[in-house]
């Protein structure tokens, strides 16, 4: 008893002593604070230290990075472009395009393989010798899964799924050892049938049976479900390339039809390829947790124009796949998800090479600029211009040519001396060129500046 009573009053003794000393140190803080001088210096000590702890809240973990790329899908596929008047029935791919950024003057090259070459190097064809289908990309160079975690120490774990196409023929080339830290899929730029077909992965091929388009989502996901830290899955959907192979019913609208011969009109069934691949990025999108999916950047591209044997107006067989005019290199692109703030359309001169340094510095890498790319990354939360031109170009066996644009006047140039100008504004489709008849005076000084950044470019 005597021993808790002898603590109340040590306790009452201490509390009185504190109140005392708390009363002195407050009759301190109020003299000083008369001095206006020091007043003041405690108010923007008070406001950097709030500044600054609501930095530590806000700042956000690096975001995924989910790049999709559809194989031979132009403007005429897809909705939301006045190109085609048949359309596939795409909510997903719609739904990226709605809730962000759609560039509409994107150009690739015209087949797949250079389109893939300048993306994942930033280098134009003409660097790095790949400027047609099957041709091969040097081992030597840096690609841009590794060009990231050299620059971010290892931040990002990274994938390539899909559609490879850079190593021409040679089908013994693990991608991983381009310093990928995973690959799955196909080398070759198409299957024979999309329900029989050589899988590669871990250095291995295997003969897999199930539909191209769900086998690839389903190996994206469960790569991406064991990541522990931020990853970049380059997803290469070989869909909708021919051949025009039915995909199970239950991912698409075209109904019950009869498998494609070359004698029934092959659109329906490269309307069903679309939807069956729009159904499957719907299908990874949803399984994504909520807290991936609100973490995650979307970039969505179509990498080359369309087969002729589907091509819609306004485009002519002539300008669509294989060819420099827009119908074979203006395609897709969308960006949405983390970190874009606009929406709607952009009219910047955007090119394939630009991906590289644009996914680099979404990564986290502190460049805009390397090789021949220019990073687009700030359009995504402001306007502003990026590129006064843009460059594409094509070489095989049989052609050679190459063209650039200042977004109003388009030239293109053939080996053999040949060239053509259109006037993109007046003309989008590529009907009237412009060097059948005389140049006015804006004309001339166009094609002037465009010979001289040819002239830069190509050096």
């Amino acid at each position: 008893m005597y021993f808790v009573l002898d603590n109340i009053h040590r306790n009452q003794e201490t509390a009185l002593n504190a109140l005392w000393f708390n009363r002195n140190v407050l009759l301190t803080i109020l003299k000083i604070l008369m001095n206006k001088n020091t007043l003041y210096i405690l108010i923007a000590i008070l406001c950097l230290s709030c500044k600054t702890n609501h930095h530590k809240k806000t700042s956000s973990k690096a975001p995924n990075i989910l790049f999709i790329i559809a194989d031979d899908m132009g403007k005429e596929a897809l909705a939301g472009y006045n190109e085609g008047t048949i359309k596939p029935h795409t909510p997903n791919i719609d739904a990226i395009r709605e809730t962000g950024l759609s560039f509409n003057n994107f150009w690739t090259y015209p087949t797949c393989s250079p389109t893939r070459a300048s993306m994942i190097t930033g280098k134009y064809g003409y660097r790095t010798d790949v400027r047609w289908a099957n041709q091969k990309l040097s081992e030597s160079e840096v690609l841009l899964q590794k060009y990231i975690n050299q620059n971010t120490d290892s931040a990002y774990a990274t994938a390539v799924v899909g559609k490879w196409h850079l190593s021409g023929y040679d089908t013994t080339i693990n991608p991983e050892t381009f310093g990928i830290d995973y690959y799955a899929g196909i080398f070759k730029g198409s299957v024979k049938d999309y329900y029989n077909w050589p899988l590669s992965e871990n250095g291995k091929q295997t003969v897999a049976t199930e539909y191209t388009t769900k086998k690839f989502t389903d190996l994206a996901f469960n790569w991406i479900n064991k990541q522990e830290k931020p990853w970049f899955m380059w997803l290469a959907y070989n869909a909708p390339h021919t051949p025009f192979h039915l995909p199970p019913l239950e991912m698409h609208s075209q109904g019950n039809l009869p498998p494609y011969t070359k004698e029934v009109d092959p659109t329906p069934y490269f309307m069903a390829s679309i939807e069956a691949m729009d159904y499957q990025i719907g299908e990874l999108l949803n399984a994504l947790s909520k807290e991936d999916r609100e973490n995650t950047i979307i970039i969505f591209m179509g990498d080359n124009g369309i087969e002729p044997i589907v091509t819609q107006d306004p485009y002519k067989k002539n300008q669509v796949k294989r060819s420099l005019y827009q119908g074979g290199i203006n395609m897709p692109l969308f960006v949405s998800g983390k970190g874009v703030e606009r929406k709607g359309s952009d009219n910047n001169l955007i090119t394939t090479t630009d991906m590289f340094a644009t996914i680099a510095e979404i990564a986290g890498v502190d460049t805009d600029r390397i090789n021949d790319s220019k990073s687009f990354k700030s359009l995504l939360t402001e306007e502003k211009s990026i590129r006064k031109y843009q460059y594409s170009e094509m070489k095989n066996e049989k052609n050679d040519a190459w063209t650039i644009s200042n977004g109003t006047f388009k030239l293109l140039v053939f080996a053999d001396g040949n060239e053509e100008m259109y006037n993109l504004i007046n003309d989008p489709y590529e009907k009237n060129n412009i060097l059948d008849s005389s140049l006015n005076t804006i004309e001339k000084k166009s094609k002037e500046e465009l010979d001289m950044e040819l002239l830069r470019i190509r050096n």
